[in-house]
């Protein structure tokens, strides 16, 4: 453990496990920019058994990473770190959030932000009245919510969440460790994703219905937390756990990759995944479903094809000429090259960060102002 000062500290859902979720390569790819722009980061994780017991990166060499099982615990550890840092960033999901933001705001940081990986579900829930790790009174207590989505979800949070400072901060990915691998093909179109309930019904339809009405074509899903009572068809191979190592090679090896995107965020729009910039990072034509700003992102025909149902799969595995498939993937891979590494990334929020102003306003300052 470093005892330099941080420049940044983050407190997110995981750094060291990938397993079920996609925060993990998300704060990789944003670190590893931090750090090759000369920041010092301190990333501070919540020590659960489901992640402990999945660790592919559990001491990383471009930043500190620090477990707690206490919030008490880890205030009195990292109190002065938190007090002294340029910025205290909160990520979306971090287990008890409602509580450690309120100790957080407590502590006076220099400025406190939020990043939300997962901004139309966090939105959604709020307007149940479902506050599991952020409470709506607390949006105004950022200094800036930095959100994965992009577009109107901005506008949003400022107007009608309070908001002080709403600004996009896209997913990105390490472009030193995404790229063609040069292995051979192994499957027509591929997933790679945890199993949601909201994202289930489009994988049937661009995925496993094509799968049948194409038996002779390869297929592959993979991920966790399938439920048994799935019928995949037999040319389905089912992989449970893909480890970030193997992602670009697990791309490489498809001639196309299948983009699903959650239902609150096609909602919502302007919601890129990380997987949808990796994939493009190696160069694997993608096919998404369809939402509003990724054709913004990536244009239909020349970077991406966009499907609405089995039969526009069908159609697109169907395509004999490589020469077209590639350059769809080059395309792609260009786009993300040049606006959505962590390099990229990485520098979009340090000039956020200074940009805010310093020595963020202490809780009682934080909440006249909810309440004016």
């Amino acid at each position: 453990m470093s005892h330099a000062r941080p420049d940044i500290v983050i407190l997110g859902l995981s750094l060291s496990s990938s397993w079920g979720n996609g925060h993990a390569t998300t704060y990789r790819a944003l670190i590893r920019g931090l750090r090759a722009n000369g920041k010092r980061v301190l990333f501070l994780e919540r020590d659960v058994p489901w992640y402990a017991a999945h660790r592919d990166l559990a001491d990383p060499d471009f930043c500190d990473l620090a477990y707690y099982s206490e919030i008490d615990a880890m205030l009195a550890q990292h109190g002065e770190a938190l007090r002294q840092a340029d910025a205290v960033i909160v990520g979306s999901y971090v287990p008890d959030g409602v509580a450690l933001i309120d100790r957080l705001s407590a502590l006076r940081p220099r400025r406190l932000c939020f990043y939300d990986i997962d901004t139309p579900v966090t939105l959604a829930g709020l307007d149940r009245g479902e506050e599991d790790y952020l409470a709506r009174r607390q949006i105004p207590l950022f200094d800036a919510c930095f959100s994965f989505s992009g577009g109107e979800v901005l506008t949003r949070l400022e107007r009608q969440y309070g908001a002080r400072r709403a600004l996009a901060l896209y997913c990105s990915v390490d472009a030193d460790r995404y790229g063609a691998t040069g292995e051979a093909c192994r499957w027509d179109l591929g997933y790679l994703g945890t199993y949601s309930p909201d994202r289930q019904p489009t994988l049937e339809a661009l995925l496993i219905e094509p799968a049948r009405r194409l038996p002779h074509l390869r297929f592959v899903v993979a991920g966790p937390q399938y439920p048994a009572g799935i019928d995949w068809p037999d040319n389905v191979e089912r992989i449970d756990h893909l480890p970030p190592e193997a992602h670009p090679g697990f791309y490489s090896r498809q001639r196309f990759t299948l983009n699903v995107t959650r239902a609150d965020m096609i909602a919502a729009g302007w919601s890129p995944s990380v997987r949808l910039f990796e994939a493009a990072a190696c160069a694997t034509p993608i096919i998404s479903d369809r939402w509003r700003g990724l054709e913004d992102l990536f244009p239909a025909g020349r970077a991406i094809v966009i499907a609405q149902g089995p039969d526009d799969v069908v159609r697109a595995l169907a395509r004999t000429d490589e020469e077209e498939r590639r350059r769809l993937g080059e395309t792609a891979r260009r786009i993300v090259l040049e606006g959505h590494t962590g390099l990229v990334r990485a520098h979009e929020l340090a000039s956020a960060i200074a940009a805010l102003p310093d020595g963020a306003a202490g809780p009682q300052t934080r909440l006249q102002q909810v309440s004016a």
